[in-house]
């Protein structure tokens, strides 16, 4: 059974404290419970709720694992839901709080200790690589933040040197021009920023399609294939 989910701030940090980008990063990941009917709901009716709930699982484990194999601070699962079988130990689980997607967002750097990277659960394809350019020695040298585009015009990924909630709060979320908005706000507060490669969120069948032949040894690839059928896509 995994970590029960404890409230803000995240255990172990101090309030109101602050720690130089040198002494190591925070890794958060902010996900759904993958219940059927509450997570990729733009898969069906080609797949069912279920298998829509399997294909999200599979990308959160992609992207845990992934996350494991990275030097970090510490990581933290920001969840709505509760954790399954599916979390690997080495995680904080905290539960993400009310409100839209920007006040969540910025509750999770708030409750942050020093620098700190977040991605979303819906890019399976993330490896190591990807983001090691934020999470090597010099990650942060001359750079106060990290933004990851995604190719629907959102962002999947955000790392900030000194996080700052009023970064997120108030930008538009969900829409083509999110990441144009989001990396604005950054570009504006003066921040010097330096960019993680463009990557696809899986929204969509087609999604799933490319994302999974782009990481075709991943759990979510596997999962997809076993799934799909006749006219899938």
């Amino acid at each position: 059974m995994g970590p029960e989910t404890t409230p803000w701030p995240v255990a172990g940090a101090d309030a109101g404290s602050r720690a130089a980008p040198g002494e190591g990063t925070t890794l958060l990941i902010i996900a759904k419970e993958p219940v059927p009917g509450r997570v990729k709901t733009r898969l069906t009716p080609l797949y069912t709720s279920t298998e829509a709930a399997a294909l999200a699982e599979a990308s959160l484990t992609d992207t845990l694992h992934a996350v494991l194999a990275m030097p970090a601070l510490r990581r933290v699962l920001v969840l709505d839901g509760r954790p399954g079988p599916w979390l690997p130990p080495g995680f904080t689980v905290v539960r993400q709080c009310d409100g839209g997607l920007d006040e969540r967002l910025a509750a999770a750097f708030a409750a942050c200790r020093g620098a700190a990277l977040l991605i979303g659960m819906d890019t399976p394809q993330v490896t190591p690589a990807l983001l090691a350019p934020a999470l090597g020695a010099d990650g942060w040298h001359d750079c106060d933040a990290w933004f990851g585009p995604a190719a629907d015009g959102g962002f999947w990924a955000l790392g900030l040197a000194n996080p700052d909630p009023e970064l997120l709060r108030g930008v538009p979320m969900s829409t083509a021009a999110t990441g144009a908005a989001q990396r604005r706000r950054l570009t504006d507060a003066g921040l010097r920023v330096r960019d993680l490669p463009v990557l696809r969120d899986v929204d969509t069948a087609r999604d799933a399609e490319r994302v999974a032949a782009e990481a075709p040894s991943g759990r979510f690839a596997r999962t997809l294939a076993r799934l799909s059928r006749t006219g899938a896509g």
